[in-house]
C-alpha cells in the first residue's frame, strides 16, 4: 500500500469520525428537545387542568363576588382575587395535578398581575425573574376579565432532570464514540508503523543481501585463484588466499550468527546463561580487538575503569557482544580520526558503562527510533557504514534481560555516549 492510499484512508476515516460525532451529537439534542416537549405538553395540560379546577371552584363558593369585568386599568384590589383563589386550594391543587401526570420536580410558582409584575400569592421565595419567565404559564382571564392575571410556574431543576432522563443514553453514546476513536487511533497508529516497518525490513533484506554477497564474492574469488596451478607453487600465495577464505568465512558466519540472535530474541525464549563475570575483563578484552581496528585510522581508545566493583552476575557472551557492539558503533560512525572513550564506574546498587564517541552524533528526532530493529541512522555521504540495523536493538534487549537501563545522549557533529546500567542483584 502505498503512500497516498494510507493518507487517503486515514482523511475518509477521519472524516468518518467527524461525521458519527456530529450525527450523535444532533441525536442528543433532538432527543433533549423532545424531552422538553413532552416535559412541556404534561405541564401544559397540568395548568389547564388547575385553571378548570379553580373555574369550578369559583362557582361552588358561596361568598364570590360577581364581577362583569375589570375596570380600566384592571385596578382591582389584592382581597378580590383572593377571596377568588384560595392560595391553600391553589397549592393542594397543583400538588395533586402534577402527582397525576407524574411531574416530581421541585416546583415555584406565583400568580402576578400583568403590565406591573406584582405578585398576589404563590411560593416564589427569590425565584420572581425566573417565575416571569417561565414558559409555563397561563392565563386565570377565565376567572376574571379581561386577562390581569397570570399564574407561572418554574422548575428549577427542570435542565439538570432533562440530562439526567437522557444520562444513560448520553453516556452510552461517548463511551461507543471513545471506543471507537480509541480503536481508530490504534488503528491508524499500527497502520503507519506496519508500513515503516515494512520499508525498513525491505531495507533490512536489501542490506543483508549485499552484506552477505560480499563474502561470498570474496570467498568465491579466492576459490578461484586456489584453483590455478600457479597459485599452488606458491605457498606464500595459497596462504594468503586461504586467510581469506577463512577471514571472509568468518564475516560471514557472525553476520548469520547475528541475526538468528535477533530471531531467538524475538520469540522471547532465549535463555540467559548467568555466571559470575568481570565487566574489565571483558571490555578489556574488547579493546584489544579493536585498538588496531582504531589505529588504522589514526585514532585511540581511552579507558577509564573507575569501578571498584566491576563483577556482578551476567552472561558472558551477551555483555562482551553488546560491549563489542557498542565500540564497533563508535568506529563506525566516526568519520575522521574515532576517539573512543569507554569507562566504568559504581553506583550503590549496580556498575555503569559508558561508550563514547566523537563521531557524527544522532539527531534529537532519530534518538526516540534508535533502539527498534532494522532502524539504520541517515549517515549523510557516509556510504562505508555497513549493518544489519539491528546492534542498538540487540544491546537494549540484552541489557533489559540483565533487569538494567540504558541512556543515549548524543548531540549532531559532537559525538555520542551510551551509557549501560546493570544492577548487582537482579531479579
Amino acid at each position: 500500500m502505498n503512500k497516498k492510499m494510507i493518507v487517503f484512508i486515514v482523511v475518509l476515516t477521519c472524516l468518518s469520525l467527524v461525521g458519527i460525532v456530529i450525527t450523535q451529537l444532533f441525536y442528543v439534542r433532538n432527543a433533549l428537545s423532545l424531552k422538553k416537549e413532552q416535559f412541556d405538553h404534561r405541564a401544559s395540560i397540568a395548568l389547564k387542568s388547575i385553571v378548570n379546577q379553580l373555574a369550578d371552584y369559583k362557582k361552588d363558593t358561596s361568598n364570590t363576588t360577581t364581577m362583569e369585568g375589570c375596570e380600566p386599568g384592571c385596578g382591582m384590589r389584592a382581597e378580590n382575587i383572593i377571596t377568588v383563589i384560595n392560595p391553600t386550594y391553589l397549592d393542594s391543587i397543583i400538588k395533586e395535578e402534577f402527582a397525576n401526570l407524574d411531574i416530581q420536580l421541585d416546583y415555584n410558582y406565583g400568580v402576578f398581575k400583568r403590565g406591573d409584575n406584582s405578585f398576589i400569592m404563590g411560593n416564589y421565595g427569590n425565584y420572581r425573574n425566573e417565575i416571569l419567565k417561565s414558559d409555563h404559564v397561563t392565563t386565570l382571564s377565565c376567572l376574571w376579565k379581561p386577562d390581569c392575571y397570570l399564574l407561572s410556574i418554574y422548575f428549577p431543576d427542570e435542565k439538570q432532570s432533562l440530562l439526567g432522563q437522557m444520562a444513560g443514553w448520553i453516556v452510552l453514546s461517548a463511551l461507543f464514540l471513545l471506543i471507537f476513536v480509541v480503536c481508530f487511533s490504534y488503528v491508524i497508529f499500527s497502520l503507519v508503523q506496519q508500513k515503516k516497518l515494512s520499508e525498513m525490513k525491505t531495507d533490512f533484506v536489501n542490506n543483508m543481501t549485499h552484506e552477505f554477497k560480499t563474502p561470498i564474492a570474496t570467498i568465491s574469488l579466492a576459490s578461484e585463484m586456489l584453483l590455478k596451478p600457479s597459485v599452488n607453487e606458491s605457498p606464500e600465495r595459497t596462504e594468503k588466499y586461504a586467510n581469506i577464505i577463512y577471514d571472509e568465512n568468518n564475516r560471514l558466519k557472525n553476520q548469520v550468527e547475528q541475526v538468528l540472535q535477533i530471531a531467538v530474541l524475538d520469540k522471547g525464549n532465549f535463555k540467559l546463561r548467568k555466571k559470575e563475570v568481570n565487566l574489565h575483563e571483558i571490555i578489556e578484552l574488547a579493546v584489544d580487538n579493536f585498538e588496531m581496528i582504531v589505529k588504522q585510522r589514526c585514532g585511540k581508545i581511552n579507558v577509564d575503569l573507575g569501578a571498584e566493583m566491576s563483577t556482578f552476575h551476567a552472561d558472558p557472551i551477551h555483555i562482551s557482544n553488546i560491549i563489542n557492539n557498542l565500540m564497533d558503533n563508535a568506529n563506525k560512525y566516526s568519520p575522521e580520526t574515532p576517539e573512543i572513550t569507554i569507562s566504568t564506574k559504581n553506583t550503590n546498587k549496580g556498575i555503569i558503562v559508558s561508550v563514547e564517541d566523537k563521531g557524527i552524533g544522532i539527531s534529537h528526532e532519530n534518538q526516540k527510533h534508535i533502539f527498534r530493529k532494522f532502524f539504520r541512522v541517515h549517515t549523510g555521504n557516509i556510504h562505508d557504514v555497513k549493518g544489519f540495523g539491528l546492534g542498538l536493538y540487540y544491546v537494549k534487549t540484552i541489557v533489559d534481560a540483565h533487569g538494567g537501563t540504558i541512556e543515549l545522549h548524543s548531540e549532531l557533529k559532537k559525538g555520542t555516549r551510551i551509557e549501560l546500567y546493570f544492577p548487582f542483584i537482579q531479579n
